[in-house]
This record gives C-alpha cells, structure tokens and sequence, in this order.
C-alpha cells in the first residue's frame, strides 16, 4: 500500500531511539499516523513541528497497519507562529480539534480550513475569528452544525442577533428581545445574511467562543467523557493580553 499526500503535522511522538510516529491531517486521507524513521533527530525535528504543511508519502504491507511516512516540508510556519503565545496555544487547540474527527476519513474542507487558518494566524485578533469560525466548521462536520441562516421564530433572514441556547438555531432582534437575557449572542461576523463581511470587536470575539464552546462541549466533548482543551483557555487568554496591550481602550470597554 502507498499513497502521496499533503498534510498538516498535528503533532509527532518519540519511538524507540530515533524514530518518531507523526499525526498528520492529509488533504485526502484525512487524520493519519505513520512513523517516520529518523524522526527525533536533529535534521527532522524542525520538520516535524505542529502547523508546518508537508508533503507525505505513506507506505504500509496492509492498509490497517501503521505504516512508514516519507515527509519533506513544503511550508514552515512552526518557526514564526510559535515565538507568539497567542499561537502557541492556538495550534495546540487546532489540533486538538482535528483529533474530534475520525482516523482515516477525508474532510477535505476542513483540511483546507485549517491551512488557511495557520496561514493568517500571526494577528492575535483575527486569528481569534479565524478560530472560532473553525470550531463552528467542526460542529458542522460532526453532524451537530448550528443554522444561522435565519430566524427559527419568524424565518427572518435579516438582523439575526442571537442563538437559541437549546436548538442552536438563529433569533432576530425583533423575536429575541424579549428574552434576551436566555439567549446567546450572535457574533457579526459569523451572520450569514451578510456573507460573515462584519467588522468584529474583543466582545464579539468572546461572544463567539461562548457560542461555539457551549455546542461543542454539549454535543462533541461531553458524550466522549472530554472537556475543552487548556489550550483553548489559553488561547483565550493570551488574545485578550495582547488586544489590550494593544488597543488599551477597547480593552477596558470591551471587558
């Protein structure tokens, strides 16, 4: 058995002396392991780092079986993004993400989600909305996506500002401001109406990660016996550290 791919390194372990056993996410054989011979050393290390895209070539006797990988570098991320907190923390959560979905299986959007994510993560706030809307990819993915494409009330396709905790469904303004306080926020820029074009603040930001995190722990992390990564905590917290170092003003309001 052999096939050629491209793949995202997720994460790699030590095996006996000088191997190491790589986890990619490939392009069109989904989440993959295979080992990597001279993989802990000195020349592979730097290759093997989690946000680096590769090119891999996977070879086994029998489908099932771990097989060997081949990997040559075709983009080096690791070395920038992780001089970051904010990154650092980012990546791990990614690939915690990518771990959610089945061994084996291609998901070629979120494949091509997730590099495009790595690729546009240096900036801690966009790499915040980047993140979000991945996680909300992942619902979809796993069967538990959440329909904001219009009003579950009154089938309003317009200012859809809120989520129904319990049907994860969009609410107007007009059908939700009655119970606004039992209702989440709906972050500008994940309203479909408006092609997800919106400006976005820290408080959106935060409106995002509450929504997503309340679906993915509920339908995803509970049922497996998980709870969300430290990462994502930390990626949370280091955005928040650097947008008010940054924007000292809108920190405080946004707070």
């Amino acid at each position: 058995m052999e096939w050629t791919d491209q793949g995202i390194v997720l994460g790699v372990r030590r095996h006996g002396e000088s191997s190491a056993i790589a986890e990619l996410l490939t392009r069109d054989h989904g989440r993959h392991l295979g080992l990597v011979r001279g993989g802990a050393g000195t020349r592979m290390r730097p290759v093997l780092q989690p946000g680096n895209t590769v090119h891999a070539v996977w070879r086994a006797r029998l489908d099932e079986h771990l097989g060997t990988y081949q990997i040559e570098v075709t983009r080096t991320r690791a070395a920038t993004l992780l001089a970051d907190s904010h990154a650092v923390y980012g990546i791990t959560h990614l690939a915690s993400l990518a771990r959610l979905l089945p061994e084996r299986a291609p998901h070629e959007d979120i494949y091509e989600m997730l590099e495009l994510t790595l690729d546009d993560f240096a900036d801690a706030g966009e790499a915040a909305v980047h993140l979000v809307r991945f996680e909300l990819a992942m619902l979809a993915e796993l069967g538990f996506g959440l329909d904001l494409s219009s009003c579950a009330a009154t089938g309003a396709t317009t200012d859809l500002i809120y989520v129904s905790p319990k049907s994860g469904s969009a609410v107007s303004r007009q059908a939700g401001d009655p119970w606004r306080g039992r209702l989440l926020r709906l972050p500008p820029f994940l309203r479909e109406a408006d092609g997800a074009r919106n400006g976005w603040s820290d408080q959106d930001i935060q409106d995002g990660f509450e929504l997503t995190g309340r679906f993915l722990l509920r339908h995803v992390l509970e049922p497996r016996g998980l709870s969300h990564s430290d990462a994502r905590a930390g990626f949370i917290a280091a955005v928040v550290r650097q947008r008010g170092r940054a924007l000292p003003s809108d920190s405080a309001s946004n707070s």
